[in-house]
């Protein structure tokens, strides 16, 4: 009895995820099947139209705005003062975001460090991209994949490297 339960509840899955992958030619992770993204996004009071992966590890204040896609396995913390995320932007798979930072503490005995973080309008955030507390990102940039950010990055520019470094300006 219990292994034709759990051999219906294995077939039923694996139909599930035959016919997403028919229709939009891709596997995702379990939960995404049962999750729509768009409705975690409104769930937790973000702008219309963003969508999140529900694999997206989201703490603390974070606010996001309109039409902003969230990647697969990100983590946005806000817990460090918030976290603010323009509209139009893409913050693809893996990407970190920190709001804080627990060095001192551990090594000094001091208090945890804490600095909010905004990313303006328009900005495309590569793979597996860190962002430290305290960074402020302008409007229309670009972030090149895997890229350490510790540093504000003035608008219509694009950038890479770790550190990142400014590569060009965008007209």
């Amino acid at each position: 009895m219990k292994n034709r339960l759990y051999n219906k509840f294995r077939s039923l899955i694996y139909s599930l995820i035959y016919d997403k992958k028919k229709e939009n030619n891709r596997f995702l992770s379990l939960p995404d099947y049962f999750i729509d993204r768009w409705e975690k996004a409104q769930l937790m009071g973000f702008g219309e139209g963003t969508s999140v992966y529900d694999s997206c590890l989201v703490l603390g204040d974070v606010y996001i705005g309109k039409n902003t896609w969230i990647g697969p396995y990100t983590i946005l913390d806000g817990s460090g003062g918030g976290l603010t995320i323009g509209n139009d932007c893409d913050i693809c798979a893996g990407v970190q975001i920190y709001t804080h930072c627990t060095v001192n503490r551990i090594i000094k005995g001091l208090e945890m460090e804490k600095a909010p973080v905004t990313i303006g309008s328009n900005v495309y955030i590569g793979p597996n991209v860190v962002i430290s507390m305290g960074c402020h990102i302008g409007d229309r940039v670009i972030i090149g994949a895997n890229s350490f950010v510790n540093k504000d990055i003035p608008s219509n520019t694009k950038v890479f490297g770790t550190p990142i470094k400014i590569i060009e300006t965008i007209e």
